[in-house]
């Protein structure tokens, strides 16, 4: 349950912070899907890598 709800408030993060990323200039005209599809993969990428970071620092901070 903890961890979910990690999951859960680091994606609204990650999500408000990709959103200050200008992704327009990269890709052609026209290819809005492929944008968007980056931009979920980015944002799923970032948070999964940054919940587990989180839930191993706490988990292995309470054996020390």
């Amino acid at each position: 349950m903890l961890k979910a709800s990690i999951y859960i408030l680091v994606t609204i993060i990650t999500i408000w912070a990709l959103s200050g990323v200008n992704f327009e200039n990269i890709f052609k005209k026209n290819k809005i899907y492929e944008a968007r599809v980056l931009y979920l993969l980015v944002c799923m990428s970032i948070s999964y890598l940054v919940v587990n970071f989180l839930y191993d620092f706490f988990m292995y901070s309470k054996f020390v």
